[in-house]
C-alpha cells in the first residue's frame, strides 16, 4: 500500500511520543516506583528497573528525579497503591490495541479507557481478545543503512532470537524478554545504538489504514496515550505517518 513506510511510521510515532515529554516523565516515574517496590532498589539485581531507569535516560530525566522514585519505591511509599491493569480492544478497520496501565483507581481507568476507545469508533474486548495477535519480546530497530553484519554479530552472540531487515533497509533485532539486557549490553559494547528499543507487544500482523480510518485510528492512540494512567500503547495498526 503507497505511503506505508514501516521506518517513517516509527520515526513519527517517536516524535509524537517526544512531544509528550512532560506525560512521559510521570509514566518512567511510576514505572521506576513499582519496579523498585517490586524487586528491590538496585538496578543490577532488577532487570525491570533497569529497564525502566534506561527509559528516563533517554527521556533525559534529571537522576534526583530517578532516585526519589526508587526510594519510594523500595520504601513501599507510592508503589504499593498502584496496579498494574492490560486493556485490549479494536481500533477502526479491525486493528488491535493493548493498553498497559498502572492505576490507583480501575475503576476510573476502565472508564477513561473505553470512553477513548468508543469516541473513535473502537470498542473494548474481554481479556485474550487480542493478546494472540502480538509477541511479548525485546526489540530493538536501527535505521536502514546500519551495519546488518555488525548488528547480527553481536546481538546473535548475546542471544537474540531473530534478525529482520525490510525493504527498506530497516534493520529489527528480536529476542525473549529475559534476554533484554543482555542483548543490549552486547550492541552497547560494539558502538551500536538502535533508534527505538525495549521490552515490547510486537505486532505479527499489521492492519495498514489510510485516509479517515488511519485519521480515527491516530485520534484513538493518541488519547490512549495522553491518560495518565496508561503506560503503554500497543496495536497492529500501521498508518501513512502524515496522520
Amino acid at each position: 500500500m503507497a505511503g506505508h513506510s514501516k521506518w517513517a511510521n516509527i520515526q513519527h510515532r517517536k516524535g509524537r511520543q517526544d512531544a509528550k515529554r512532560g506525560k512521559l516523565w510521570t509514566k518512567i516515574i511510576r514505572e521506576i516506583t513499582v519496579a523498585a517496590r517490586e524487586a528491590g532498589p538496585d538496578p543490577e539485581a532488577n532487570p525491570r528497573l533497569r529497564l525502566a531507569c534506561e527509559k528516563a535516560a533517554a527521556a533525559n530525566m534529571p537522576k534526583d528525579n530517578v532516585n526519589r522514585a526508587i526510594q519510594r519505591g523500595a520504601g513501599g511509599a507510592d508503589g504499593d497503591s498502584f496496579e498494574e491493569v492490560r486493556f485490549e480492544g479494536y481500533g477502526v478497520g479491525g486493528a488491535a490495541v493493548i493498553v498497559d496501565c498502572m492505576t490507583d483507581n480501575r475503576q476510573r481507568t476502565v472508564s477513561d479507557v473505553r470512553h477513548a476507545f468508543s469516541k473513535h469508533g473502537g470498542n473494548l474486548g474481554v481479556d485474550g481478545s487480542v493478546v494472540f495477535q502480538f509477541q511479548h519480546c525485546g526489540q530493538f530497530l536501527f535505521a536502514p543503512g546500519s551495519d546488518e553484519d555488525r548488528i547480527m554479530e553481536a546481538a546473535l552472540e548475546a542471544g537474540a532470537e531473530d534478525i529482520l531487515t525490510d525493504e527498506e533497509g530497516l534493520i529489527e533485532v528480536v529476542c525473549e524478554p529475559s534476554a533484554y539486557a543482555q542483548v543490549k549490553q552486547a550492541l552497547d559494547q560494539a558502538n551500536l545504538e538502535p533508534e527505538v528499543s525495549g521490552v515490547v507487544m510486537k505486532a505479527l500482523n499489521e492492519t495498514e489504514l489510510e485516509g479517515q480510518e488511519a485519521e480515527t485510528m491516530q485520534k484513538m492512540l493518541d488519547a490512549l496515550e495522553g491518560l495518565d494512567d496508561v503506560q503503554e500503547v500497543f496495536t497492529t495498526a500501521v498508518m501513512d505517518e502524515t496522520y
